[in-house]
């Protein structure tokens, strides 16, 4: 009897060089850099707002969450909208890839990888190398998602 499994999809983007993604559901759109306007008092992890159909979106800067190597964003960049229960959020990345499909097989999950990776769902296997996935809902900090709070609430 062959088993049926349930495939699931990736919005796949690149940062340094390594592959992540995100689950398509989560994923609103991917689009070129905007200008990201500072939000005083907002966490460290946070670069800025922008507007998206009248939405103020905070703009999330990975390269903090995942300790790169600062570097000021470039006309080159993308930006992926996508959502968490809580609210919309935007990441700038170096290239936005594509959507892929992977199976249960080839997913290894958060439970099994290092410890100090709270914001990672899971990895997924492929010929060509790993994608590690990324749970938005995990991304803040509860100090940090309390902070942007406070802080979008003294926005004009």
């Amino acid at each position: 009897m062959k088993s049926m499994e349930t495939p699931h999809q990736l919005v796949v983007f690149i940062l340094d060089d390594q592959r992540y993604g995100l689950p398509l559901a989560s994923v609103e759109r991917a689009t070129r850099l905007v200008e990201i306007t500072p939000l005083p008092e907002a966490p460290a992890i946070v670069l800025g707002l922008i507007n998206v159909h009248s939405r103020l979106v905070p703009v999330v800067n990975l390269r903090h969450r995942f300790r790169l190597p600062w570097r000021e964003p470039t006309l080159s960049d993308e930006m992926i909208v996508a959502h968490t229960t809580r609210r919309p959020v935007a990441l700038v990345v170096d290239a936005v890839i594509g959507v892929i499909t992977y199976t249960d097989q080839q997913l290894v999950g958060a439970a099994d990888i290092l410890p100090g990776t709270e914001h990672l769902q899971g990895v997924v296997k492929l010929d060509d190398g790993l994608i590690l996935i990324q749970d938005l809902e995990k991304f803040l900090s509860m100090d940090e998602a309390r902070a942007l709070d406070a802080a979008m609430a003294c926005d004009p």
